[in-house]
């Protein structure tokens, strides 16, 4: 008989998680252990020896493994690209990974296995097409069309982080009169080589940027802060957030328009800023492309793990 369970890796910049998944799901068991910083082959021995423990514990040694990594493997050489985990990149991570363990292995990055966790057992669970967003330090997002994740020849499906943000477009809103701010709208750089990527105006880091630019404050203050202030009713924090609103509602319509997904979860850091859920959908319908929108915005669900298992779903 085949053993429909299903086990997954999550590789973070800090910890690494594995987890065995029953076959309707549900976590039979997690464990975890710090990343071994800057150092490669520590890392693959980290991966071995949480995998041997499972395995000697549930018996999952005939099980492939689904593997979220921070970055993705190049279609030239199948080397690890864009690694935030520098030591990751220029490797052959799954063909190392299949050579040690001796399974088959699929990768898919980290933006990915959330929007899959969030799609199977999460807070997008039923829905046909999902678009999962990463608000953090960086921005990415995921694409699962029923219950598969879509990404791409390419591996790039969902990437709209680095896509190019309009801000033309906010000018010529009525409700957001931004032809005054003047510097604020100026081109903002982007590690990619870019200026003016999605990320570069709706990271954690560039909400500090925001705030600090429209405010003139003493000092920068990070995307928690601001939203503690706004949540206690500071002036200068609610604008920063519906500038950041807006912004968002830009960004997010591309996605509408091309995907109309019927859910879009929302992950990372920010997407505990309660202002984000009640302002968003009014914002949406000035940019996207409809009389109505039923795209659903909802909150993650599955948290710190939503990596894990989402990995565990690649299978």
């Amino acid at each position: 008989m085949t053993d429909k369970r299903k086990l997954g890796v999550d590789l973070g910049g800090s910890k690494i998680e594995a987890a065995l998944l029953d076959i309707d799901g549900t976590v039979i068991e997690r464990i975890r252990v710090a990343t071994p910083q800057g150092d490669y082959q520590a890392t693959l021995n980290s991966i071995a020896s949480l995998l041997e423990q499972l395995d000697k514990k549930h018996s999952s040694e005939s099980l492939p493994l689904g593997i979220g990594t921070p970055g993705s493997p190049s279609t030239r050489d199948n080397l690890m690209k864009n690694c935030n985990s520098t030591c990751l990149n220029g490797q052959p991570l799954k063909d190392d990974l299949e050579k040690r363990l001796k399974r088959a292995v699929r990768l898919a990055n980290d933006a990915d296995c959330f929007t899959l966790a969030e799609a199977h057992s999460g807070a997008a669970k039923g829905a046909n097409s999902v678009f999962g967003v990463i608000l953090g330090t960086g921005v990415g997002g995921g694409i699962v069309i029923n219950q598969k994740l879509l990404q791409g020849p390419s591996h790039i499906a969902g990437e709209w982080g680095h896509n190019p943000l309009a801000l033309h477009a906010l000018v010529d809103s009525e409700d957001f009169k931004l032809a005054q701010l003047g510097d604020y709208l100026s081109q903002r750089p982007c590690y990619c080589g870019r200026h003016n990527c999605v990320e570069t105006w709706l990271s954690g880091p560039a909400l500090s940027q925001s705030d600090w630019d429209l405010n003139k404050l003493a000092s920068i203050r990070s995307a928690a802060s601001i939203a503690q202030a706004a949540a206690e009713g500071e002036a200068e924090a609610r604008q920063t957030l519906k500038h950041y609103v807006e912004m968002l509602a830009l960004a997010l319509a591309n996605v509408i328009n091309i995907i109309d997904p019927e859910v879009i979860v929302l992950g990372g850091g920010l997407s505990n800023i309660d202002q984000l859920y009640e302002d968003l959908p009014g914002a949406l319908e000035r940019y996207v492309f409809s009389d109505e929108i039923l795209c659903r915005i909802v909150a993650a669900r599955q948290g710190d793990s939503a990596g894990v298992i989402g990995a565990a779903h690649l299978w």
